[in-house]
């Protein structure tokens, strides 16, 4: 037997259709307690028509330098998917330099040297 779970998303839009509040659960997450997010990425390939479906909401509370770090974080957690779906080692790690490249001017992270040329 195969095992579902559900993810929820329910987002809250002003007037002019802005998101003001993003929540989210899912139902093997442990609690039944939905959880407030300020900003959210959602790629779904679309096997009929060989593209990818993208949904990228952020909220008014949503801070620039957390939305600097957002990026940040997803393009690690990009590079590390794609190394486990794909074996792709040198491709990974080339897109784990962007992401060090990335962090290191926005002042994410400390500068190292690496990128000064």
């Amino acid at each position: 037997m195969s095992k579902h779970s559900e993810i929820k998303i329910n987002v809250e839009l002003d007037d002019n259709n802005v998101p003001v509040a993003i929540d989210w659960s899912a139902s093997d997450a442990g609690d039944d307690d939905a959880r407030a997010s300020k900003a959210m990425m959602m790629a779904m390939w679309d096997e009929k028509d060989s593209t990818t479906m993208r949904m990228d909401l952020w909220t008014t509370e949503m801070k620039v330098d957390e939305m600097k770090k957002f990026y940040h974080q997803c393009f690690v957690s990009m590079s590390e998917s794609f190394e486990r779906s794909t074996g792709e080692d040198g491709m990974a790690a080339a897109m784990r330099d962007f992401a060090d490249f990335f962090g290191e001017k926005l002042g994410i992270l400390k500068p190292t040297g690496k990128f000064d040329k």
